[in-house]
């Protein structure tokens, strides 16, 4: 069943995941507890909240991050969303979300959780609820160029030494 596999490939992320900051290690034990108290929180379904696959896309030098305006939250985010029924890892989610909200092919996603953040919002669902997103560092083809999806505002590459003002993103 995709709601195991994608709870069991969440939970490994976590589990293996060494954060080093105090605030990171406390949301990683949350979303474990969290995990492990929710079969189904993977998917939208699971109103209280769920896990989101997010991708912070980097150009194929590393000098450029590819943002996306997004229109519920209205500020330039990493790319990713909900994880579907199709989806056996929440990785695998990650990826073909980066893939469709960028249009670009190609793009190699490092396994490894490159972190993770907790977003209060109102999704597609309609009502209130918590995104609880682990993050995945993904690397675009040289001379890759993105196409915005009707899921974005906007979409285009930043430098990550100068991010919109408004920029929600982990970048270490």
């Amino acid at each position: 069943m995709t709601a195991d596999s994608l709870r069991a490939s969440a939970t490994a992320l976590l589990e293996t995941w060494s954060p080093a900051e105090g605030s990171d290690q406390s949301l990683r034990q949350a979303m474990l507890a969290f995990l492990g108290s929710a079969p189904r929180g993977c998917l939208r379904e699971h109103v209280p909240g769920h896990i989101t696959a997010s991708a912070v896309v980097f150009s194929h030098d590393e000098r450029e991050v590819l943002l996306t305006l997004h229109p519920r939250v209205g500020s330039w985010i990493q790319l990713g969303g909900h994880c579907e029924e199709g989806d056996d890892t929440v990785a695998g989610a990650a990826l073909r979300e980066a893939t469709e909200e960028s249009g670009i092919d190609g793009l190699r996603l490092e396994p490894e959780l490159y972190g993770a953040q907790a977003h209060p919002i109102t999704c597609s669902l309609g009502v209130p609820t918590r995104h609880l997103d682990l993050l995945f560092r993904i690397t675009a083809p040289a001379g890759a160029v993105p196409v915005r999806s009707a899921e974005s505002t906007d979409l285009r590459w930043w430098p990550v030494d100068a991010l919109p003002a408004n920029a929600d993103v982990l970048l270490r």
